[in-house]
């Protein structure tokens, strides 16, 4: 720069000239001082021209720049280098400026090509996930994990770029209308699933209420299988309300606790009561079993009479012993009877007939009152009384006439 005539020179009028391969050119006039202040002047700002080159130039080649944007510096400043008022090596500049309008236009071209390739891949993935919505939308049932995916969609919608505005507007449609779908959907089946629900609570609200007046019941067998039949049918209905469903459940619970609490507190106590009484039964039968008929059969038979009434005194026995024990009593009655007969055959072996067959009578009819009594059947009890006793009459009667 400090040699003005390379580049530059100044005439004696003070007009400053740039050197071409096409001629001089006049770039202005300089009145202020020396030619070589002049020259430096005018060179200072080919100096800032080249800076601003070198800077586009750095920021091209190392990627940081818009290709484009580069490309459109250059040929401004190529356009207006032929103009410009520079003193400098304009020619080398401009074969510069041209290898970076090439190298600028070549970057350009690569970062069309790469945007076009991005911008398949963001319509593609965007496509992609409308698709995937309008699927969701559609047909999913998974209320809760379709919801989170559709905002999953979105917030991955969002980091998307490239599309063009119109492509981005049309998918973008497509997706809320999916998105609003599904969302009408989801309400549809909730108010039915609600609408459903509240049937449910209905029902078993009238479930429960029937076993709450169940509850202090003292009828346990037909209670119980009613208790069951309830808790079948809560069992098949419908799930009502997450809340409304604990809270009736653990009422129709504590009905059917209650009452079956209080049954299990009768049925212990009853079968403590149904032991004492096997236990006195028992004693009873071994009396009657170990009464010497063959010794004493009228003796055995007078006994007998006297320990029915102790037996059905007694009272009623655990059902697993009072077939048993039933088996043995009527067993014992039979040999007494067997016994009595046999004796009467031989002290009486010209007995009137009728007499045997009234002995008989008293003796079935004993029979049958001891069952009804083993059976706690009051009625039954009364009139198998009355009946032996008619019975008995007759035969004291048969037999003092005889």
């Amino acid at each position: 720069m400090n040699d003005w005539t390379t580049f530059g020179r100044v005439d004696a009028d003070g007009t400053v000239y740039v050197k071409t391969a096409e001629g001089d050119r006049v770039v202005g006039s300089w009145q202020a001082g020396t030619p070589e202040e002049g020259l430096a002047h005018f060179a200072r700002r080919f100096a800032d021209l080249v800076t601003e080159v070198d800077l586009i130039e750095a920021r091209l080649k190392s990627g940081a720049a818009d290709a484009s944007h580069s490309l459109t510096s250059v040929k401004r400043i190529r356009a207006t280098l032929d103009e410009a008022h520079v003193v400098g090596d304009i020619d080398g500049l401009a074969a510069r400026l041209d290898r970076l309008t090439a190298l600028a236009d070549e970057k350009a071209g690569e970062a069309r090509a790469a945007r076009e390739v991005a911008r398949g891949e963001a319509l593609a993935r965007k496509t992609a996930l409308v698709e995937e919505a309008e699927k969701i939308a559609a047909e999913s049932t998974g209320w809760k994990s379709a919801g989170d995916r559709l905002k999953e969609i979105l917030d991955e919608w969002k980091t998307i770029r490239g599309v063009d505005k119109k492509t981005d507007g049309e998918l973008w449609k497509r997706f809320a209308t999916a998105r609003d779908g599904f969302t009408r959907r989801r309400g549809a089946h909730f108010a039915t699933l609600d609408g459903q629900r509240k049937q449910a609570q209905n029902a078993k609200e009238e479930l429960v209420k029937e076993a709450e007046s169940l509850a202090d019941s003292t009828e346990w067998g037909p209670t119980a299988t009613r208790l069951k039949d309830l808790m079948a049918e809560w069992k098949a209905a419908p799930r009502a309300a997450k809340e409304a469903e604990q809270r009736l459940w653990e009422r129709f619970r504590a009905a059917q606790d209650a009452f079956f609490t209080k049954r299990s507190e009768v049925f212990s106590a009853r079968d403590a009561e149904y032991k004492g009484n096997l236990e006195k039964k028992q004693a009873v039968l071994a009396e009657v079993e170990a009464l010497d008929v063959d010794a004493d059969p009228r003796g055995a038979q007078n006994r007998l009479r006297d320990l029915q009434a102790a037996w059905h005194d007694a009272g009623r026995v655990p059902r697993e012993s009072s077939a048993s024990l039933d088996r043995r009593w009527r067993a014992a009655e039979e040999r007494i009877r067997l016994a009595m007969d046999s004796a009467w055959r031989k002290t009486t072996p010209q007995e009137n007939p009728l007499l045997e067959q009234m002995r008989a009578q008293v003796a079935e009819a004993e029979q049958r009152l001891a069952r009804a009594q083993a059976a706690g059947d009051n009625r039954r009890i009364r009139e198998a009384e009355q009946a032996l006793s008619s019975k008995r009459q007759f035969l004291a009667l048969a037999e003092q006439a005889n």
